[in-house]
């Protein structure tokens, strides 16, 4: 009962969050700090992982099609599986472990010091005031994000295929432009939004709900990453699935 009851009070913060979004004023300042922060704290760990995590995908695509006998589609299957999968799925690890574990923090930390109660007294809402520029922020890093970490994946993947496997760069960017379609590079943007939207609204949930001090905020965070990493994979396999029944893809 205890975790239907959390379930519970998650789904209603949700709604609030999401109708406070369309609700002036705007805080176009917290806003840019929040995405700022979220940028500075993001870039370069999403940027260092995907270089190994393009050229493993490279490496194990490679190996296989060439026991398929299939070498000339090498470039599609690593590039595809980089932005369909690889590039999401790296930039949610990243926002949920070093963006979110932040915004639950701060939050956390202001819930102890007793401000979000005072905010509520001045007939402030925290939720408009604090969370949604967060949320806004987690969202449109994400996008960007994965739109980086898919650009040093492929090129990681590209390097490794021509550089170490002896595949020929024609063929690499020939076979993806015989497979790949434009469909897939905004799913994978779409799920970096959805990504970013759960991992925020996770984190500053469990943040304006820490209890017990210093030691409670230290328990939220650590909840925050482990609750965002399981929703986020159980997201990727139902946005996946979508994905294959709605859009064709090509060469089949």
């Amino acid at each position: 009962m205890r975790a239907l009851v959390a379930v519970g009070d998650f789904l209603i913060f949700c709604g609030s969050a999401l109708r406070a979004l369309f609700r002036r004023p705007w805080q176009v300042r917290e806003f840019v700090q929040q995405a700022w922060f979220l940028s500075s704290v993001s870039i370069l760990p999403a940027a260092l992982v995907s270089i190994p995590f393009g050229a493993v995908v490279a490496l194990q695509l490679g190996s296989l099609v060439r026991q398929l006998g299939a070498q000339s589609f090498t470039g599609a299957a690593s590039v595809l599986a980089v932005v369909r999968e690889a590039g999401p799925i790296v930039t949610a690890l990243i926002i949920a472990g070093a963006g979110g574990s932040a915004i639950c923090a701060d939050l956390g930390a202001r819930k102890i010091r007793e401000e979000l109660d005072a905010m509520r007294v001045l007939g402030i809402d925290p939720v408009h005031r604090l969370v949604v520029p967060r949320v806004l922020a987690s969202m449109l890093v994400a996008v960007l994000l994965n739109g980086v970490v898919s650009v040093v994946g492929v090129s990681g993947g590209y390097f490794f295929n021509v550089i170490m496997q002896g595949g020929t760069p024609g063929s690499y960017l020939a076979s993806f432009q015989a497979l790949g379609q434009l469909p897939d590079l905004i799913s994978g943007e779409l799920k970096a939004l959805v990504f970013g939207l759960v991992a925020a609204l996770v984190a500053t949930y469990l943040g304006m709900n820490a209890k017990g001090g210093p030691k409670g905020v230290g328990d939220a965070v650590n909840q925050s990453v482990v609750i965002t990493f399981m929703l986020l994979f159980a997201l990727n396999f139902v946005l996946t699935a979508v994905y294959f029944q709605v859009v064709p893809q090509k060469g089949s």
